[in-house]
């Protein structure tokens, strides 16, 4: 009985090789797509959850809220070391605490300087925390001594190749700290599904690397590093977290600011994060490897049930409006003594076997798919069939579902036809009945979700380039950045440095600064007006000269600063020298404001503020606020993504301690300037290997994951109208054999070709029309959701709904003109010879 059973269902599917087609191939790409999405969401899931013991490592994550002042809310990753300190004296039931800070290292080996990459400095053994697999050494005990270090094994072997590095030296300078380490332990590679970025980990003594910045130990509000915790079995994360407010009021000193008592509690919360919660967690700001948005993730799992759901509707639509066709089949059937359930049972059969030859395609096209999708994505997923998360039994479970869902309509509908009914009215397949109103809600359905795919994807990539080439307040063409050049060995010729880059050919200016595009730092103070009961937030950076230059920038009003005018110079001493510092509160200092911080500041507009007195606090707390003269006023810059507020911005001019130079090129190629100034780095500051990057680079990377983002759309989209014209095809054909007679009838009676293509086309163009209808409310609900995420966006216009829904007319259009016109071309002799 089986047999017959399958060599009947071969011989259907045989007998229409084009419905088995589209039936087949379409289910089998709903599959594969769906298989792949929800590969990636696991994926994205599975972020350090095979590290083990991570159900009890946590971070602490620093969560600023914004303020009445203009504060801006900040998500960090980072924290203060004096709360890591904190944490460790107040709660017993953390096991182990590990602070760890990403300074620039430079290593020292066989007389070359080399910066490696994802390099970090713990203040204790950060391996028992963070449990990373060790191929050399004791990763309990490996960072237990003073100027031990762990490398991983790329590294390890980049720097003695095939030897045992354990016990060999190497020499780390980081600003005016140098020290020998001796290597302890070498670690596995990471895999891509962690949050964490180490190659080179060392142990360093928190007072000593500090000694000259002892702020940078005590301020709860200097974020400078990550802390990360054990806990003990058993302790529970969400109670230790409700005793932080309390925990916050015993360690954080208020502060007297201009004769205000200020806490920097007020404004910070700390929450632990387990570590397999970071990737997809709230908190991404500082984040070592960019992270992801959960609800993002999600919304990909939400498609990939979609895409399959639009190809079981295929399959299930394609079925019942088969199944009128084997109406004389059935009741032939039925005159031979077969009972309705051998034909529930065969037609069932039937459709699970569609469904388990479309999921074998549909296993076969992720294989080919994955190599691809983890090269786009650089990532390395991987597919088990078998094991706790292999996806062989739920593939199983999957067709089974499926072909119930395709076959029990069908089976149902077709074993209760009377035998005698449909005989003596000669039934044919082209007169059987069938429920067209179903058939046209899925295909609404269907086109719904292709339209709604295809918006989000134009508004992702409109978002994506607007963010890339909005006016910034700079000219990224031509602009060079370098970082590295706070450390002593740069400094101690920057002059000379500066000079020489100048003396480039195409250089056209050089500007040096506390900041620089996507550079990740922040500062920021609090500044007034003489006479204002409060202050306002403002970023705080140090500007050279010829940074407005090298930017490109605009002085809307005053001057810049100039190295002829005593005033404008802020340099003190470094370490703090309070003897300097009051001697500067005393004789005060020259300031430039971006135009939106006059605008905070309360000035009508930027010539308003020129000269005007305020005061700013640049000093100690216990010298109270700076006083200063506005003389000049330029243009916002926006040095970090469009995701972030523009920051209003106050700048001051020292001779020293800048963090980052920007050289300003024209009339010669890229790679030609940065080869000479590297050329020119090399010769002056050989200790310290040479990072400089184009702007335009910079910004490019800054978008990237958004890029992906609307790429990945775009395929989902693609897929997504791929299988929806699949069905249609099929219904499509199906209707056009369906209405033969009727067509002939027609031109019997005069129709023209024409009119009977505009009646099929039309036919089918209604759902589609209709699926605008669904596809454009909620299309526009989640983008504007997603925009709302920008501080710059697009306006959510009507273009790409029109243009979605036109591309998805056309495309239905196009997929049945085929058959309308074939049909409509048909002599009707043909059609109504047995007639």
């Amino acid at each position: 009985m089986w047999r017959n059973y399958l060599t009947v269902g071969l011989r259907a599917l045989a007998k229409n090789k084009t419905y088995a087609f589209i039936n087949i191939f379409g289910l089998s790409l709903g599959i594969a797509a769906c298989l792949l999405i929800l590969t990636f969401v696991r994926y994205e899931f599975s972020y350090d959850a095979w590290l083990p013991g991570a159900d009890r490592a946590y971070q602490v994550q620093d969560f600023y809220q914004p303020t009445e002042r203009g504060g801006e809310e900040y998500k960090l990753q980072l924290t203060s070391f004096v709360s890591g300190t904190a944490l460790r004296k107040d709660f017993p039931q953390i096991e182990r605490l590990v602070y760890v800070t990403r300074q620039p290292i430079v290593v020292m080996q066989n007389g070359e300087a080399t910066a490696p990459e994802d390099s970090m400095y713990v203040d204790g053994p950060l391996f028992e925390i963070l449990q990373v697999p060790f191929v050399r050494g004791d990763p309990r005990t490996a960072l237990n001594d003073p100027n031990s270090l762990v490398l991983s094994e790329t590294e390890a072997k980049k720097r003695f190749g095939d030897a045992n590095p354990i016990g060999r030296t190497l020499t780390l300078v980081s600003g005016d700290y140098t020290a020998d380490y001796r290597v302890t332990g070498v670690f596995q590679d990471l895999p891509k599904n962690t949050h964490l970025a180490m190659n080179l980990v060392a142990r360093f003594d928190p007072q000593t690397y500090f000694a000259e910045n002892p702020n940078f130990l005590t301020s709860w509000n200097t974020q400078g590093g990550a802390v990360y915790v054990k806990l003990r079995p058993g302790v529970d994360a969400a109670d230790l977290m409700r005793q932080f407010p309390a925990w916050e009021k015993r360690n954080i000193p208020n502060e007297t600011v201009d004769g205000k008592v200020e806490n920097a509690g007020d404004v910070q919360d700390w929450r632990l994060t387990n570590i397999r919660d970071i990737h997809l967690g709230e908190a991404q700001m500082a984040a070592t490897t960019p992270g992801n948005d959960k609800r993002t993730v999600l919304t990909f799992a939400v498609i990939a049930l979609l895409i399959l759901g639009m190809a079981c509707v295929n399959f299930t639509n394609l079925a019942t409006a088969r199944a009128s066709q084997r109406a004389r089949e059935v009741a032939l059937r039925k005159v031979l003594g077969a009972t309705r359930r051998q034909l529930i049972v065969q037609f069932v059969g039937e459709s699970m076997l569609v469904a388990a030859l479309a999921t074998l395609v549909g296993l076969a096209l992720v294989e080919l798919a994955l190599p691809g999708l983890n090269a786009f994505l650089d990532a390395d997923m991987q597919i088990a069939y078998l094991g706790t998360e292999g996806l062989l039994l739920p593939v199983i479970v999957l067709a089974l579902l499926v072909g119930l869902a395709g076959g029990l309509y069908p089976a149902f509908y077709l074993s209760r036809f009377q035998p005698a009914h449909v005989l003596k009215a000669n039934k044919s397949a082209a007169d059987a009945q069938g429920s067209g109103r179903l058939r046209n809600l899925l295909v609404v359905a269907q086109f719904a979700i292709s339209i709604g795919l295809i918006i989000c994807t134009a508004i992702v990539y409109a978002q994506t380039i607007h963010a890339r080439t909005a006016d910034a307040g700079y000219k990224r063409e031509g602009l060079l950045q370098v970082a590295g050049i706070a450390t002593p060995q740069a400094e101690a010729v920057s002059s000379t440095l500066l000079q020489e880059i100048r003396k480039i050919p195409g250089v056209t200016a050089v500007g040096r600064s506390t900041i620089a595009v996507a550079s990740g730092n922040n500062s920021m103070t609090g500044v007034k007006r003489p006479g204002a009961v409060d202050r306002v937030d403002l970023g705080v950076y140090g500007m050279d000269p010829g940074l407005t230059e090298a930017l490109g920038t605009r002085l809307i009003a005053g001057r810049l600063f100039s190295e002829s005018q005593p005033m404008d110079d802020a340099t003190t001493p470094s370490p703090l020298d309070m003897d300097a510092e009051r001697a500067l509160a005393a004789r005060g200092i020259n300031v430039i404001l971006s135009e939106s911080a006059a605008k905070r500041l309360g000035f009508a507009d930027a010539q308003a503020a020129i000269g005007q007195p305020i005061q700013a606090g640049l000093l100690p707390d216990e010298l109270g606020l700076l006083n200063a003269t506005v003389v000049g006023v330029v243009g916002d810059v926006r040095y970090r993504t469009v995701r972030d507020p523009l920051q209003p911005i106050l700048y001051y001019y020292q001779t020293d301690r800048y963090t980052q130079m920007l050289v300003r090129f024209a009339g010669v190629s890229p790679s030609a300037v940065r080869d000479r100034v590297e050329g020119v780095w090399q010769r002056l500051v050989p200790d310290i290997p040479f990072n400089g990057r184009f702007v335009d680079d910079i910004v490019r990377n800054l978008y990237n994951a958004d890029e992906r983002r609307a790429q990945l759309f775009g395929m989902f989209a693609i897929l997504a109208v791929v299988i929806g014209c699949l069905g249609l095809f099929g219904l499509a054909a199906f209707t056009a054999e369906r209405r033969t007679k009727e067509i002939g009838i027609r031109k019997v009676l005069g129709a023209r070709t024409r009119d009977i293509v505009r009646l099929l086309v039309w036919q089918f163009s209604r759902p589609v029309l209709i699926a605008n209808l669904i596809a454009w409310p909620v299309a526009w609900w989640l983008m504007r959701d997603w925009l709302n995420g920008f501080d710059v966006r697009i306006a959510l216009g009507p273009t790409p709904f029109v243009a979605a829904g036109l591309l998805a007319l056309a495309i239905a259009i196009a997929t049945i003109a085929a058959h309308a016109w074939r049909v409509a071309r048909t002599n009707p002799v043909h059609a109504l010879r047995y007639e």
